[in-house]
């Protein structure tokens, strides 16, 4: 019975040493490339096959990596964590998903206890204490912790909800309310910002009325629409900070008999799965969600394949407004 190939065999024929071999096919990139060559028409001529468990045992890889979300029950991640899944299992890495309000009291852990090799970190909640502590490659996707020097990527939050704004004026809207999200969040923040700014831009005031609390949940938007509604001057138009909380407005609206778009006009955020199926469909602000995953886990199995390192600094992808059939003029 014919043996199988060993690194020695390989190393013998290619005329190199057993580590030369080793970091060729570990590392190829510190390798010269004609000893690459050689090393690799070996391997073709002996048929040699790395034991991959052995070797990530050796290097203690743990050959996936973790992708920590708050609330997954949110329709908001389904696209990216595909992506995310899709671009790692191509690299021969496989994709933990934890909810990071549930690990909460676990969160320290998952960087440093070897299961994983890296992270993508979709919640700007997490104590920047417990980040800093973990010992893997971490970015960041969509939101982001400020003061922490980490890579991270995501979409123009205040740009895309001026661009609602915008929108809304150039209907003739004149009164445009705001249904934020989590108070503190850096997303509700940025977002807020952007309608801030967009409203003063236009020479809009904002009435105390017109600012709704939230907190990117159908919930929180249909509670926002009983306040709207309870406002005898109400204003004609929602900018949302999501998708899901522009449903729940637009949904409790109709139960109290109010019509969208014909009394109030309403915008929300992220382009969710049925947010054209909805009725009326849902006027909102694009996010790339696939491309968001795709980006982040990219940089993620490069870092840690000893490809291009991770660079501290926010990326971001422009933002853009779906116009459908939940705005129109005021009536």
């Amino acid at each position: 019975m014919t043996r199988k190939p060993r690194i020695a065999d390989v190393a013998q024929l290619a005329g190199v040493s057993t580590a030369t071999v080793s970091r060729t096919l570990s590392r190829p990139d510190r390798v010269e490339e004609i000893t690459r060559a050689r090393v690799l028409r070996a391997v073709a001529a002996t048929g040699y096959r790395v034991n991959a468990a052995a070797r990530d045992l050796r290097s203690r890889r743990a050959r996936a990596i973790t992708l920590l979300a708050p609330n997954l029950a949110n329709t908001f991640f389904s696209r990216i964590v595909a992506a995310v899944q899709d671009v790692a299992g191509s690299a021969g890495l496989v994709v933990q998903i934890s909810d990071s309000q549930v690990e909460a009291a676990r969160l320290s852990a998952i960087g440093t206890d070897g299961r994983t090799d890296g992270i993508l970190l979709l919640d700007g909640a997490v104590d920047p204490a417990i980040v800093a502590s973990w010992t893997v490659p971490v970015v960041m996707v969509c939101e982001w912790l400020e003061g922490v020097d980490l890579s991270s990527i995501g979409t123009d939050n205040a740009g895309g909800i001026g661009q609602a704004v915008d929108h809304l004026a150039g209907l003739g809207h004149r009164r445009i309310a705001f249904l934020s999200g989590p108070s503190g969040n850096v997303l509700s923040v940025a977002r807020a910002a952007g309608y801030e700014a967009a409203m003063r831009r236009l020479g809009l005031a904002v009435a105390a009325p017109d600012r709704l609390p939230g907190d990117f949940t159908m919930r929180s938007g249909a509670a926002a629409a009983v306040r709207w509604a309870a406002v005898p001057d109400r204003a004609t138009a929602v900018v949302c900070a999501s998708d899901e909380s522009a449903i729940g407005f637009v949904s409790e609206c109709d139960r109290k008999g109010f019509a969208c778009p014909r009394d109030v006009s309403v915008v929300g955020f992220d382009d969710i799965e049925f947010g054209d199926r909805f009725i009326p469909p849902l006027t909102t602000v694009h996010q790339p969600r696939d491309l968001l995953g795709r980006r982040a886990a990219t940089l993620l199995v490069e870092a840690l394949s000893g490809g291009a390192p991770l660079r501290p600094g926010r990326r971001m992808l422009p933002s853009r407004l779906v116009v459908r059939g939940s705005t129109a003029a005021p009536s």
